[in-house]
C-alpha cells in the first residue's frame, strides 16, 4: 500500500467514526416503534411532508423481516399490513437522507424501495442485525453504525446546507420561492436543484406539503375547517379541500373518519418515548409501546 492510498483510507475510516459519534437526533427527526396487538392490522399512512423514511418490520412472528426506504411522496400512501410483529420508522430530517444512505433524495421520490436495492449486501446484513436486536437501544445503535460506514463523502455539501435552510424558511411560514431564494442569495433554479438533490421533491413542492402537515395536525383537535383553512394558510376552504382531495386522495372529512379516531386517542399499538431519538413531543407523550422478548 502506497503513502497516498493508505492516507486516502485513514481519511474515510476517519470520516466514518467522526459520523458514528455524533448524536442521531441532528439528522432523524422522529423515530417509531410500533408492535401491533397480534391479529391487528398495520396502518401505514405516509402523507406529503418532505421527508424520506426507513423502515424495519419483522414478520411471521419476528423470524423473519425486511428493511426498506420510502422517499419523499407527492401523493399520499394509505394502506394497511397484517402479520407484522414489530416495527421500528426513521424519518430523516429533510436535506440529510441523501448523505447517509448514499443517494441523491431525488432518485428515491415516491418509490419504496428494499434496502438491499439501495445498499446491495449491506442491506439485507443490517436487517438480519435488527432482527437479532433485543432492545430499541440496541436497533438504534445498529443503525448508527450502518449510517457511519455508508455515509456518502464529502457528507457536508453546499447544496445540502442550502437545501436545509430552505426548508427552514418554508417551515417557518415563507410560501414564496422566488423570495427564499433571495434571501439565500442564490437564484430560485439554483434553490430547485438543490431541493430535488436533497430533499428530493421542489421547494414549491415542499411548502404545499408544509400546508397540509399543518391542516392534519389541526385536524386532530378541531373540525372546524374553515378556522383550519386560514390557519394553516390556505386560501379559504375550499383551496384546503382541493389541496387534501389531490395530495391526499380524499376530502378533510373522509380522512379523519378513516383515522377512526386515531387522531385525537392514544394508539395502543406504537412506541413510547423511551427511543434514544425521540419522536414529536406531541405525540411521544401519547404513545404507548411494547417491543416484545425480541427474536
Amino acid at each position: 500500500m502506497n503513502g497516498r492510498t493508505r492516507g486516502v483510507r485513514l481519511t474515510n475510516m476517519a470520516a466514518a467514526m467522526d459520523l458514528s459519534t455524533l448524536a442521531l437526533p441532528r439528522f432523524i427527526e422522529e423515530v417509531r416503534a410500533v408492535a401491533p396487538p397480534p391479529g391487528q392490522a398495520f396502518d401505514l399512512e405516509w402523507i406529503p411532508d418532505g421527508r424520506t423514511t426507513l423502515l424495519f418490520r419483522a414478520i411471521e412472528g419476528g423470524r423473519k423481516g425486511d428493511v426498506w426506504v420510502a422517499g419523499p411522496r407527492t401523493r399520499a400512501l394509505l394502506k394497511s399490513k397484517t402479520g407484522v410483529a414489530r416495527t421500528v420508522t426513521l424519518r430523516f430530517k429533510p436535506g440529510w437522507s441523501a448523505p447517509l444512505l448514499g443517494v441523491a433524495a431525488s432518485e428515491l421520490t415516491d418509490r419504496i424501495a428494499p434496502l438491499e436495492d439501495v445498499w446491495g449486501r449491506a442491506g439485507r446484513e443490517l436487517c438480519g442485525e435488527l432482527l437479532a436486536a433485543r432492545s430499541r437501544a440496541d436497533v438504534m445503535d445498529r443503525i448508527a453504525r450502518a449510517f457511519a460506514l455508508r455515509a456518502g463523502q464529502p457528507f457536508e455539501t453546499a447544496s445540502g446546507q442550502l437545501a436545509r435552510r430552505a426548508v427552514r424558511l418554508l417551515e417557518d411560514g415563507e410560501v414564496r420561492v422566488e423570495r427564499v431564494a433571495g434571501r439565500l442569495g442564490v437564484t430560485a433554479r439554483h434553490l430547485r436543484r438543490a431541493f430535488a438533490e436533497n430533499v428530493g421533491i421542489g421547494p414549491k413542492e415542499f411548502a404545499r406539503a408544509v400546508r397540509l402537515q399543518r391542516a392534519v395536525r389541526m385536524a386532530a383537535t378541531s373540525c372546524d375547517w374553515a378556522r383550519i383553512a386560514a390557519d394553516a394558510g390556505y386560501y379559504d376552504q375550499a383551496h384546503l379541500i382541493a389541496d387534501f382531495r389531490q395530495l391526499v386522495g380524499l376530502t378533510p372529512g373522509a380522512f379523519c373518519k378513516r383515522a377512526g379516531g386515531r387522531m385525537t386517542q392514544p394508539n395502543p399499538s406504537t412506541s413510547d418515548s423511551s427511543l434514544p431519538v425521540r419522536p414529536f413531543a406531541a405525540t411521544c407523550a401519547r404513545e404507548q409501546a411494547a417491543w416484545g422478548s425480541g427474536a
